[in-house]
């Protein structure tokens, strides 16, 4: 947890003031069994009863100035812990956001997911306590043990022999707590990762009838999460009855041998009660440690998990950057001699592959499934960095180029189509923040959805649901295609983007694109031969090489891979 204590720098002089109240606080608190200890000796006993008022209202004003101090303090502890959580949570996403895909691959979605959300809450809910108790406990045992002394060495000894025994259980049932704490976390990650599954996946989970099956897997989640919750807050619940056992006894002995000094004359009787109060204040202290300890656990292995996401580098890291590169970075998208595998993969996943695809022109990427056609496409933004060979845009390394710099050269079309909740202008409008209403109207009517978004009741501003979960896949697929048609890139890449598309809309949109790229270099992925036929060039991919290159009739004659592509999806009067 130190190492996150970076994140309280800006809350250091409320830290500062809670403690000074809590400081105070304390010594409010200590003060007032030595008061009521002198209403009894020198009131009770000599029956004045000036002097009881007296003392009983400076005991009322401690007893407020106490209260006051609490209040102060719990609220400036509230605002330095809520504070903190603030930043560390903005800190955790601003550096998820830097993470490339590699690093997704390692930290699960859902488990990020916990520890931005789960995990700092738990942090958050201890380092609350924790500024406030990290005072008083120490305070109150250390200052309770003065006064107890100060009243009565002797009867003190009652309190020396009943501190270490609570100390020592305290220990080892925190010690044996904080495995199970630990793996709650990981546990909770799983839970996290099923549910998601099931809530994106809800469609093919109702079309397979596999709801019971998802259902079994959540029970199994959740009751593993909950068998390792109970084991833990059973193993701690131990912790109350041997404390509360402990401060019986203590009681009782003090009550005990404290009437045995009375007697002989050693001690007052309003002694014995301020004696009594200052061992249920140390007793208490210890209580409140034993709480933190039961709390640390969990935290400190949230405490980890936090840190471990922001010690985790991304692997693509922008280079030292020159004017030359940025005046070099237009034009044409050219590979040489690219090859690229996967962490921990033993084949690689593309080999050798060079070709260039030229501004003003499409290339077209075909292959099977598996081929490396996303692979391909995906080196280009860097969303992955080659193993060996170059990406160049124009004549610089895309590695040379800040990753800011290239992606807002490139619109980019995914395989499968994200929508953000929103508006259909706000998700067009995602490609370019400060595109006007005919630009966003003019990318919608080029990727051919004008007429069904005329067709909805608020048209451009209608609202989508999460995912664009009402709107059909064609749909979706094109409003992504506007979202990158608006920013007007230098470099299109289209990730098999037509396949939820039918063959009209298809070939109507080609066709505009055409006429939209101007010197733009287009490279579209695709499975259809109809998609890629009329492109300039053909690349064929196989289990990640370059199979062949050419245009459709070239590779006809020269490609076997592409002629079996093409034999499999078009008759022979279409192919003629």
């Amino acid at each position: 947890m130190l190492k996150l204590m970076n994140f309280l720098r800006p809350y250091r002089y409320m830290v500062v003031m809670t403690m000074v109240f809590v400081l105070l606080q304390s010594i409010a608190n200590l003060y007032l069994p030595t008061l009521m200890s002198d209403i009894v000796n020198e009131g009770i006993v000599h029956e004045n009863t000036a002097y009881i008022w007296k003392i009983g209202g400076l005991m009322l004003i401690v007893s407020a100035v106490g209260a006051a101090l609490s209040v102060a303090a719990s609220y400036l502890s509230s605002r330095a812990a809520s504070g903190f959580g603030k930043r560390l949570r903005s800190s955790v996403f601003s550096h998820i956001e830097k993470f490339t895909l590699q690093e997704f691959d390692t930290l699960s979605t859902a488990s990020l997911i916990t520890r931005t959300t789960n995990d700092i809450t738990q942090v958050q809910q201890v380092l609350n306590m924790m500024l406030r108790m990290m005072v008083m406990a120490p305070m109150m045992c250390i200052g309770g043990i003065i006064m107890a002394l100060s009243k009565d060495a002797h009867l003190s000894l009652v309190i020396i022999v009943a501190i270490p025994i609570l100390a020592l259980a305290i220990f080892w049932i925190g010690s044996k707590g904080i495995p199970y704490f630990k793996a709650m976390q990981t546990k909770i990650d799983r839970l996290n990762l099923v549910l998601r599954e099931y809530l994106t996946g809800i469609r093919v989970v109702r079309a397979f009838n596999r709801t019971e099956h998802e259902q079994n897997r959540f029970n199994d989640a959740n009751e593993d999460v909950t068998a390792t919750a109970i084991k833990a807050n059973q193993i701690m619940a131990g912790m109350m009855p041997v404390m509360m056992l402990m401060m019986n006894v203590t009681s009782i002995a003090i009550i005990w041998f404290g009437g045995l000094r009375i007697s002989t004359g050693h001690m007052q009787v309003g002694d014995l009660m301020a004696f009594l109060q200052y061992a249920m204040q140390i007793l208490f202290s210890l209580m409140m440690a034993s709480m933190m300890f039961s709390m640390l656990p969990r935290a400190s292995a949230s405490a980890l998990r936090i840190h471990e996401v922001l010690a985790t580098a991304p692997v693509i890291l922008d280079r030292e950057q020159t004017k030359e590169a940025e005046k070099n970075s237009r034009g044409h998208i050219t590979f040489d001699q690219v090859t690229f595998r996967y962490p921990g993969a033993e084949k690689p996943a593309l080999s050798g592959i060079s070709f260039t695809a030229k501004a003003g022109q499409v290339t077209a990427i075909i292959g099977g499934t598996g081929a490396g056609k996303t692979t391909l496409v995906s080196l280009i933004p860097r969303f992955y960095d080659v193993e060996s060979g170059s990406v160049r845009m124009g004549e610089t390394d895309v590695r040379d180029m800040p990753q800011s710099t290239l992606r807002s050269k490139i619109g980019f079309v995914p395989q499968k189509a994200l929508l953000f909740t929103g508006t259909i202008a706000d998700n067009i409008r995602y490609g370019k923040e400060d595109a006007t209403d005919e630009e966003v109207n003019h990318a919608a009517k080029v990727a051919q959805a004008s007429d069904f978004i005329a067709g909805m009741k608020d048209g451009i501003q209608t609202i989508l649901a999460q995912g664009g979960a009402n709107l059909s896949g064609g749909q979706k697929q094109r409003l992504s295609i506007a979202r990158a048609l608006v920013r007007k890139p230098e470099v299109y890449i289209f990730d098999d983007s037509f396949s939820a598309l039918d063959y009209k809309t298809d070939a109507n949109l080609r066709a505009a694109l055409k006429e939209e790229m101007g010197e733009a270099a287009v490279l579209i992925v695709a499975q259809r031969v109809n998609t890629v036929m009329d492109a300039d060039q053909i690349i064929v991919l196989e289990e990640g090489e370059v199979a062949g290159i050419g245009t459709h009739k070239e590779l006809l004659s020269t490609c076997s891979v592409y002629q079996e592509i093409v034999t499999s999806q078009l008759t022979e009067e279409e192919i003629a």
